[in-house]
């Protein structure tokens, strides 16, 4: 709409006599993702010196608020003959007088446009052949940065009530979900790809607002994801005092230690090991352990004999000299595999998840969300 809006904008400035009182027609536009009434100044300014507003949704949430502020919205469906007539002035009988009456309509648009309005619009400015009002397209509200995490949360509500499979899911069942899409996207951040990167963080952000929905729900100790996003703001803050506080930060080596001292007063733990997930895989888990230790001057590498304790201590090496031992191991590991390929006689190509097992292929049947609605979005 507001493609098709424009341009009428700029034919009906091209048929315009220059100099011409020929009235003004405005499209005032609103995003649904900002709360109803709280329009920019120049939206109000010609909504109060309009001669007439008009909407053709009865249920438009602007109108109880323009109502409140006395502004007088008719419930309407004009053409854009109509509309360009009302606005323009009516002839004088006096052959070297001026025109006069030009007056201003300003049209409250739906959620869904008024591409028939502005199609007329757009014809009647395009001919050449018609006199046509100042148009604008006047936006009286705008989304803000992460907007569309509200239409996120809106939609998995609505799937979380109507989907019969989305509606009886629990935490439990979800809990590999997450562990899956983490590794897809580690997978598309090491293979550079930029359009899967931005899809598996989609996948990702899912699973995030899938849990939140679900604790909305429990009855004894509900969150939701306000309150998972507040949580996360606030340690955020709490825990950058140089960005929001008097503290100073020169330098990544002083924001972190920032952030350790920050961490250890919040979590008040006996221990640096503490808090390091031991479900993790083992060169990633030593790894941890490894720079939680390094970080508090500690030295308690274990000696021991066999393969484990061997790859300990090339982690903690890893570690140590700047190396994540868990990324350095699987670079080396799709090597591995191209080579392999090539000793059986077919050309290298990118690790991709090809096997399928039985509880995937019964997910899949299960139903459509992200591509596969029984799939937890792993294949969306």
């Amino acid at each position: 709409m507001n493609a098709d809006a424009s341009h009428a904008a700029d034919a009906g400035a091209a048929a315009r006599p220059e100099g011409a009182a020929t009235g003004r027609l405005i499209l005032l536009t609103t995003s649904h993702r900002v709360a109803p009434g709280l329009l920019s100044w120049p939206a109000w300014q010609a909504l109060r010196t309009a001669d007439q507003v008009l909407c053709a949704d009865p249920d438009n949430p602007q109108l109880p608020y323009l109502r409140e502020a006395g502004i007088e919205v008719e419930a309407a469906t004009p053409t854009a003959r109509e509309l360009v007539d009302y606005c323009l002035p009516a002839a004088s009988p006096a052959p070297s007088a001026a025109p006069s009456g030009a007056r201003t309509a300003v049209v409250l648009t739906s959620a869904d446009g008024e591409s028939e309005l502005t199609d007329g619009l757009a014809r009647l400015a395009g001919s050449g052949r018609q006199t046509m009002p100042d148009l604008e397209l006047l936006p009286g509200s705008y989304d803000l940065p992460g907007a569309r995490l509200l239409d996120l949360v809106q939609v998995m509500d609505r799937v979380r009530a109507a989907c019969p499979w989305t509606g009886i899911r629990t935490h439990e069942d979800l809990a590999k979900y997450a562990l899956e899409e983490t590794y897809e996207l580690v997978e598309a951040i090491e293979a550079g790809d930029r359009a899967a990167l931005r899809e598996e963080l989609g996948d990702v952000l899912l699973q995030v607002v899938f849990h939140a929905r679900i604790a909305q729900d429990d009855p004894d100790a509900p969150f939701s994801v306000d309150d998972v996003a507040g949580g996360i703001v606030e340690k955020l803050i709490h825990r950058h005092p140089h960005v929001f506080g008097d503290e100073t930060a020169e330098t990544p080596e002083d924001v972190k230690a920032h952030w350790l001292r920050t961490k250890a007063a919040e979590k008040k733990r006996e221990s640096v090991t503490d808090g390091v997930p031991l479900a993790q895989p083992g060169l990633a888990l030593a790894a941890k352990l490894a720079s939680r230790a390094r970080t508090a001057g500690i030295e308690a590498v274990p000696a021991g004999d066999g393969i484990g304790y061997e790859l300990l201590a090339l982690a903690v090496r890893a570690q140590a000299a700047g190396t994540d031992p868990e990324t350095a191991l699987r670079a080396a590991a799709r090597t591995y595999r191209e080579a392999i390929r090539v000793a059986e006689g077919l050309p290298p190509e990118p690790v991709t998840e090809t096997a399928v097992d039985e509880e995937e292929e019964e997910r899949e049947a299960g139903g459509a969300w992200g591509g596969s609605c029984a799939s937890g979005s792993r294949e969306g």
